[in-house]
């Protein structure tokens, strides 16, 4: 759905562009948006590689485990379906921190492993379970605590003062937070 959409306004903006009359701009437009785009990826390469490379010593040293110990209360109110012991509440709790950390590209493959797990224990396969849900609400609108990749990005487009955004990202994404597992909650209770 989404690569139709996209398709769609690429089309009404070169159609845009041709109406216009404004042929040189596409293709300058065209031209640097590629190069932009790789120099880009090549900007933020760095900086998810540490932070996956981080996150993956955590997880071989326990740490993450140590702190889904910690965290494990917290998670058992939000996933009650959830067995205490259950691999699915390591992977979400990897995913929260890496969240936390605004390193969306490091946290997706544990949200892709959490979801698995959920999965095998799912018994209808082919319908979401409630904690499927309330992960996805969670993972969506989880609480940045650094939004390290923006950072990174207001970085690289040389902004005076690149870190302001930290207290604005963890009130937006806290208030994203609460609205999205206090909806969740009412959910499950009309569900029930």
């Amino acid at each position: 759905m989404i690569n139709k959409l996209w398709g769609f306004f690429i089309i009404v903006g070169i159609l845009f562009t041709l109406l216009m009359g404004n042929i040189e701009s596409l293709n300058d437009t065209i031209l640097t948006s590629a190069t932009s785009g790789v120099n880009m990826v090549l900007d933020l390469l760095p900086i998810i590689v540490l932070w996956s490379g981080i996150m993956k010593i955590a997880e071989e040293s326990g740490l993450l485990k140590r702190v889904g110990n910690f965290v494990k209360p917290v998670l058992s109110k939000l996933f009650p379906s959830l067995k205490k012991d259950s691999k699915a509440l390591g992977y979400i709790t990897s995913n929260i921190v890496a969240n936390a950390m605004g390193l969306g590209s490091a946290a997706t493959p544990f949200g892709l492993k959490a979801m698995e797990e959920m999965q095998k224990e799912n018994e209808n396969k082919d319908e979401a379970t409630d904690a499927m849900i309330t992960f996805l609400v969670l993972n969506t609108s989880g609480v940045t605590i650094v939004p390290t990749t923006v950072i990174a990005l207001r970085l690289m487009h040389h902004s005076n003062n690149p870190e302001e955004i930290i207290i604005t990202a963890i009130l937006a994404t806290l208030v994203s937070s609460i609205a999205g597992l206090t909806l969740d909650y009412f959910r499950r209770r009309k569900r029930k």
